[in-house]
């Protein structure tokens, strides 16, 4: 049997020759565009024809990421999502409300192999890449749930190194971007990496006006190779370079975020050496509270050593701020959901199940 489509992978244009081939008008196609891009199921297209409608059920995939579990903080209203994908591989994502607006933060794959000793998604590896339609539909998925609302912020800071996905993660912004779409400014998007060097240049190339995320948490090649392994095949030295040319080519600050980890990169000599590191560049510092990896026997620090930190930097000229902790109380960090559904009995069966096939 013919592996299923999924819709909302396609361009307009894509779409429209799809439809085209199973004899239907080009304004079939612009229908069909406009309820997916609304997170409807074929059962909600009440304007299509019927034997449409049926082909596209036997061929097709409407949505491809389904809501499956739902975490809700009761301290800051934050919710987590766990996302159940056609061949039953889970992936999560974050709901954060604010004042200006909602962000939604997905995946763009199942797993991760960056290997980051901080991030409960790299455990078990990398299992595949997620397609564009796949990152797409967790973004309508959570979007429906806001009634009258609407999502107007996105991060790719979900389970997955974005770049290590880099054809897939464009089309997604690109699709999502479609005024005939969700039509979310790419303004409003912010893709992170772990330092994937010439992917980093290659996006600063797409033309594409989103925040870069840069995940560096340490200010030396030696204090990052004890928590990233990607450090081994990118220096320092050689991330700075890609984030100079990105400032150069697209005229946009870079982001860097810095998880505070006690022991390893968050005393006042880290935040000196970090600021003669960053000195000339368009730039912010994002200071994370670390959230907990038993897994990897690693500790956040205390609020006032974070405001230390973050005090040092401002007197060295780099602009910098704490991140606000939200979904502490819900497994809000990266990984955390997936993997405790993964040692859940459920999870265990149905990784043996994929195992047997």
């Amino acid at each position: 049997m013919p592996e299923r489509i999924t819709l909302l992978d396609l361009y307009p244009d894509e779409l429209a020759q799809d439809i085209k081939k199973r004899g239907y008008p080009p304004f079939r196609a612009k229908q069909l565009f406009g309820w997916l891009h609304k997170g409807a199921r074929f059962d909600e297209m009440t304007n299509l024809p019927n034997a449409l409608l049926r082909d596209l059920k036997e061929s097709a995939i409407d949505q491809s990421a389904e809501i499956v579990e739902t975490q809700v903080s009761y301290v800051d209203g934050t919710e987590k999502y766990l996302f159940s994908l056609p061949d039953n591989n889970r992936v999560e994502g974050v709901l954060m409300r604010y004042k200006h607006g909602a962000t939604v933060c997905i995946s763009t794959q199942v797993g991760c192999r960056m290997g980051c000793a901080f991030c409960a998604s790299t455990l078990e590896g990398c299992v595949r890449n997620l397609t564009a339609g796949e990152m797409l539909s967790q973004v309508l998925a959570v979007n429906r749930l806001l009634g009258d609302g609407r999502i107007s912020n996105i991060v790719l800071m979900g389970s997955g190194e974005p770049l290590d996905n880099y054809d897939e993660v464009v089309r997604f912004l690109r699709l999502v971007s479609l005024p005939e779409g969700m039509g979310i400014s790419p303004r409003h998007i912010s893709v992170s990496t772990c330092g994937l060097v010439p992917e980093m240049r290659r996006l600063a190339e797409e033309k594409l006006p989103i925040t870069l995320s840069v995940s560096l948490h340490a200010p030396s090649d030696e204090v990052r190779l004890q928590i990233m392994p990607i450090a081994k095949r990118y220096p320092i030295e050689d991330v700075m370079a890609a984030c100079r040319y990105w400032v150069e080519t697209t005229g946009r600050r870079v982001i860097f975020e810095y998880a505070l980890i006690d022991g390893i990169n968050a005393d006042l000599l880290h935040a000196r050496a970090l600021a003669k590191l960053l000195r000339g560049l368009q730039c912010h510092v994002n200071l994370i509270p670390l959230n907990d990896v038993p897994e990897r026997n690693l500790r956040g620090v205390s609020r006032p050593k974070a405001e230390r930190f973050q005090k040092a930097l401002e007197e060295l000229h780099i602009s910098t701020t704490i991140r606000r902790e939200m979904g502490d109380d819900i497994q809000g960090a990266c990984g955390q959901l997936r993997r405790s559904y993964l040692n859940s009995p459920d999870g265990e069966q149905e990784e043996r199940l994929e195992d047997s096939r």
